[in-house]
């Protein structure tokens, strides 16, 4: 593996490589502990690797503490002022420097950073009945890179801000989307619970390795692309299209999932590109 590696090394060697990390990947004590060490790896042999992470379960359960329901519109979690403090808390607070801890464990040099830091994502609120779920209107690169030019994994939580102090929750996809595109990443890996995109999706074998950015609104109109995927597929050509060469979805319960698609000849998931 390491002579079939070695050329993918080179290639990204001194590249910026967007990980979203989340799913069941983020769950799971074992995977997490792959993922931690695959990023550490991918760092030591040279490559900047940003890690964009969400908490969706981590959010529900500190709401179900306090007695605070969660209530959700079109997938998207409705976010009142009280909740928007919480998602602040948890995403920002416990996982994020969860995360960080867990990277320099493994040897890692690791930094947490949110949205809120250097105004990096500024936001407005995306519809009126989600509260304060964030739109994305600018992504400020210059803490990510400040972070990255002094030898640190950044680790960015997906809260926003905007000019009055208002905090937003961020998707975490839209996020690490726009961040790969506004960094000029090689390439963006979305780590999801899923094998790739399937031409039948009850049949692991019917795995689509490689599609066009062009083509996938065809794929969305045959419903081969459907459901929770249709958003995730939409931030990947916004990756595409704000500049990013590649974007990865693969199955994060796969452990070393993220080693196995960027560095070895045959991958394991979903690859759209230009």
């Amino acid at each position: 593996m390491l002579v079939e590696a070695l050329p993918y090394i080179q290639k990204y060697y001194g590249k910026i490589v967007v990980v979203k990390y989340g799913g069941n990947a983020m769950i799971n004590e074992d995977l997490k502990n792959c993922v931690m060490g695959d990023i550490v790896l991918m760092h030591m042999v040279g490559i900047k690797v940003v890690l964009v992470h969400g908490g969706g379960p981590e959010i529900t359960d500190m709401l179900g503490r306090i007695g605070k329901e969660s209530k959700f519109v079109d997938g998207l979690r409705v976010t009142d002022k009280e909740t928007a403090d919480i998602v602040q808390m948890v995403l920002a607070g416990k996982v994020g420097k969860s995360l960080v801890n867990f990277l320099q464990n493994k040897g890692g040099k690791a930094m947490g950073l949110s949205g809120m830091d250097g105004h990096m994502i500024e936001a407005k609120p995306l519809d009126e009945r989600l509260g304060y779920v964030g739109e994305i209107t600018n992504i400020n690169p210059q803490p990510i890179i400040d972070v990255i030019e002094n030898g640190y994994i950044p680790v960015i939580s997906t809260v926003g801000c905007d000019t009055e102090g208002n905090c937003y929750n961020i998707n975490a996809d839209t996020a690490a989307a726009k961040i790969a595109g506004k960094l000029g990443a090689e390439c963006l890996i979305s780590m999801t619970d899923i094998a790739g995109i399937l031409r039948d999706k009850d049949d692991p074998s019917t795995l689509i390795r490689r599609i066009k950015a062009d083509d996938a609104p065809e794929l969305m109109r045959s419903g081969i692309i459907s459901g929770g995927m249709i958003p995730k597929i939409e931030c990947c050509i916004d990756a595409i299209n704000s500049g990013v060469n590649k974007v990865f979805i693969i199955d994060g319960r796969i452990p070393h999932s993220i080693l196995m698609e960027l560095l070895t000849d045959e991958g394991l998931g979903t690859m759209f590109r230009r």
